[in-house]
C-alpha cells in the first residue's frame, strides 16, 4: 500500500512542478480585468484576468505595484506579464503579475521586446563594434524634425562650442505613418554622398506611441550599417529607444548630442596655450639642471692639474655643448612656437565671422543654410545673418544663370 501524504506536500509537489517549468516563468497574458480588489493595507492588488471563455485568479505584489503608471479598473483589457504558480494554502493555481500595461500600450512593449530580441541575437547591441566619435568632425549630418525644437537646440549648440563645423540638415518626419521610412531614406542619402564625420538623429520628447519611429527594425539595422559613428539623442533623459541601443553613442537629449558631437573651440584654444607655456617651462628648468651638472663637475678635483691645461680644454668643450645645446634648444621653441601661430592663424581664418566681416552673408530658410537658389521660391521667408545683425526678407523673384538659378 502507497504510504499517504498530507495535502501541504501535494500542494508543494505540485508547485514545485509548475514553478520547474520554463514556459510558465516568464507569460505574457491578455484579458480582461475583474473582481478587482485593492488591498491598501498590505499594497497588494488581487483580480482575475479572463476573455470570453476562461479565467485566471491573479494577484500583484505591492513592490510590482508601486511601479504602475496607470490604476487598473474592472473591465480595462491589459496585457500582464509574470508567472503561473501555485498557491499552497487553498491549492488554486494562479498568475503572479510582475507588470502591467493597457492593451494599446501592452501591444507596443511586447513589439519592443520582440525587435530588441532579433537585434540582440543579431549582435548590434554589442559595445564592441560601437565606434568612438571623431575630435574634429568638420561637417556633422542632422536627421530630424525642421519644424521641431530639436533642430534649433542642435545646430545653436553646434554653433557656439565649434564654429567651423558645418551642420548639414536633412530633415524628416518624426512621428506618424512613414516616418520611420523617411529617417531610413535619410540616413542612406547622407551614406551616399559620404560627406559628413558624425550622424545625430533624433527628436525632443513625448509619449511612447509619439516615439515609436525610432524603435522600427529597419531604422535600427540601418543606423548599424552607417559608414561613420551615429548619436542617437531621442526623447528625454528617461526614454529609452531601439536607436539608442543600436547606435554608437546615445545622448539624453538633442542638446547633449550636439555637445558630444563637437569639442568646444575655447577650451582647445586655451589647452594649446598652456601646453606651450609648460613645454618652455619644463625645457627652460631641464636647461638649469643640466647647467647646475656641468658647473659641479668643472669645480671636480678630477679635471684640475697645476698648469690648468686639462681643465681649460674640458671647459671649452663643455661650453660648445652647452651653446649648442642651447642653440638646439631655442631652434625647437622657435619652431613649436611657429607651428602654434600657424594653427591658431588656421583656426581663425576659418572662422565663419571671418568670412561674414568681407562682407559675405548667410542665408537660411527654416534654421537650414541655403547654399543654391533652387532651393528657394518666390515667396519664401528667408532669414539673412550679416557681419553685424540680421535681417529678414521675402524672395520676389529669381533668375538663370550659367552656373544655376540666382534670387
Amino acid at each position: 500500500m502507497q504510504a499517504a501524504i498530507t495535502v501541504r506536500q501535494l500542494n508543494m509537489y505540485v508547485k514545485s512542478l509548475l514553478d520547474a517549468n520554463p514556459k510558465l516563468s516568464s507569460v505574457c497574458v491578455c484579458g480582461e480585468i475583474a473582481n478587482f480588489q485593492n488591498h491598501f493595507a498590505s499594497g497588494h492588488l488581487y483580480f482575475a484576468l479572463k476573455d470570453d471563455a476562461a479565467a485566471i485568479r491573479s494577484v500583484m505584489f505591492r513592490s510590482s505595484a508601486l511601479r504602475l503608471k496607470f490604476t487598473p479598473q474592472n473591465g480595462q483589457k491589459v496585457i500582464c506579464f509574470g508567472r503561473v504558480s501555485l498557491y499552497e494554502k487553498d491549492g488554486q493555481y494562479q498568475f503572479y503579475a510582475e507588470n502591467m500595461l493597457p492593451f494599446g500600450e501592452g501591444e507596443l512593449a511586447a513589439d519592443f521586446e520582440r525587435i530588441k530580441a532579433a537585434l540582440l541575437k543579431d549582435g548590434l547591441f554589442d559595445e564592441k563594434r560601437k565606434r568612438a566619435l571623431p575630435k574634429f568632425p568638420k561637417r556633422v549630418g542632422v536627421v530630424t524634425s525642421s519644424s521641431g525644437a530639436a533642430i534649433h537646440d542642435i545646430t545653436s549648440v553646434l554653433n557656439r562650442r565649434y564654429p567651423i563645423c558645418t551642420p548639414i540638415c536633412y530633415p524628416v518626419n518624426v512621428q506618424g505613418a512613414g516616418a520611420s521610412q523617411d529617417m531610413v531614406n535619410a540616413l542612406r542619402k547622407i551614406y551616399e554622398r559620404e560627406n559628413v564625420d558624425v550622424i545625430i538623429i533624433g527628436r525632443g520628447g513625448g509619449s511612447s506611441y509619439d516615439l515609436w519611429a525610432f524603435n522600427d527594425e529597419a531604422l535600427a539595422r540601418t543606423i548599424a550599417q552607417s559608414p561613420v559613428p551615429v548619436i542617437s539623442a531621442v526623447g528625454h533623459e528617461s526614454d529609452y529607444s531601439i536607436c539608442d541601443l543600436v547606435a554608437d553613442v546615445r545622448a539624453a537629449t538633442p542638446s547633449v548630442a550636439a555637445e558630444l558631437a563637437v569639442p568646444n573651440m575655447e577650451e582647445l584654444l586655451k589647452e594649446l596655450k598652456f601646453k606651450k607655456h609648460l613645454l618652455c617651462s619644463l625645457l627652460k628648468t631641464k636647461m638649469q639642471v643640466l647647467e647646475n651638472k656641468l658647473n659641479a663637475v668643472k669645480e671636480s678635483a678630477v679635471f684640475k692639474d697645476t698648469n690648468g691645461v686639462i681643465i681649460n680644454k674640458r671647459e671649452q668643450l663643455q661650453l660648445e655643448s652647452v651653446q649648442r645645446f642651447k642653440e638646439g634648444i631655442n631652434s625647437l621653441l622657435l619652431k613649436n612656437e611657429t607651428e602654434l601661430r600657424e594653427k591658431i592663424l588656421k583656426l581663425d581664418s576659418l572662422s565663419p565671422l571671418k568670412v561674414l566681416s568681407r562682407g559675405y552673408s548667410v542665408v537660411e530658410k527654416k534654421n537650414s543654410v541655403i547654399t543654391s537658389a533652387t532651393e528657394l521660391s518666390v515667396g519664401d521667408e528667408i532669414k539673412i545673418t550679416l557681419n553685424k545683425g540680421k535681417i529678414n526678407c521675402s524672395v520676389i523673384s529669381k533668375e538663370e544663370n550659367d552656373n544655376g538659378s540666382r534670387v
